[in-house]
């Protein structure tokens, strides 16, 4: 596996090790927030980065705070393990592109890579190893590609496409060939920080179905949504008006 240091990471090793073995995880380093944001300002402009700033410092702390219990039921209901990945099969890199990163896969010699929870994959890892690249993605792509895309799919009255991907990876974002995709129903009482259990939890189940294909020589894709849409952070002004108008949380 290739992976961030993230929820969605442990549950997905916690998933998959029921039924397959797992040779090694390789988890970067997360990426320093101030590079995020210079990037992201690039594509978006500092008035929209600024705005997800203010989501992320002002709303998204007590929205967190008072969803802890709709939080446990959720893991309880849905039976997720959020048991830390074992440091015995941890091995740190400073990022899934690096050198070191190249060097431990070329000497792994893995015929699957498992990608959850970390940078887009570089045209240099993916060309020098000789390995198929599966990741989870939190959206039906291409529709929603990025982040938050079960948020989004609520936010824009699509609860048809609220679910979650497996795709192969390539060079881009969530571009990659569909090889399964499923959808979730968050409920009600559900919010921004519970959507994505749903869909790692249904990630991981379709996740399965996908490297039985490939162990058996039977991997095939299919063809995603028509749209194809790239979302990122909601801004401050743009969760509270879906939160009033539409009653997403």
């Amino acid at each position: 596996m290739l992976t961030g240091n993230t929820r969605s990471s442990a549950i997905i090793y916690n998933t998959l090790i029921q039924d397959f073995d797992i040779s090694a995880v390789l988890q970067e380093e997360a990426v320093p927030m101030k590079q995020i944001m210079k990037n992201r300002a690039k594509r978006l402009g500092w008035v929209n980065v600024g705005g997800q700033i203010m989501f992320g410092l002002l709303l998204l702390p007590f929205i967190k705070k008072f969803s802890k219990n709709q939080t446990k039921r959720v893991i309880e209901k849905l039976k997720i393990d959020l048991t830390p990945i074992p440091e015995t099969v941890l091995t740190k890199t400073d990022s899934v592109n690096s050198n070191k990163t190249l060097k431990l896969l070329q000497e792994l010699k893995p015929d699957l890579v498992i990608v959850n929870g970390c940078r887009i994959i570089s045209r240099k890892i993916l060309n020098n190893t000789n390995a198929v690249f599966m990741n989870t993605h939190e959206g039906i792509t291409p529709k929603y590609r990025g982040i938050h895309g079960g948020y989004w799919a609520l936010a824009n009255n699509d609860r048809e496409n609220c679910g979650v991907t497996v795709h192969l990876v390539d060079q881009s974002v969530d571009t990659g060939d569909v090889i399964y995709q499923a959808r979730v129903s968050p409920e009600k009482s559900d919010n921004f920080t519970t959507y994505p259990l749903y869909q790692t939890a249904e990630g991981g189940k379709i996740l399965k179905l996908a490297i039985e294909d490939f162990c058996n020589d039977n991997l095939k894709t299919t063809i995603g949504t028509k749209e194809n849409f790239i979302w990122y952070h909601p801004t401050i002004w743009q969760y509270l008006y879906y939160r009033i108008f539409r009653g997403v949380k």
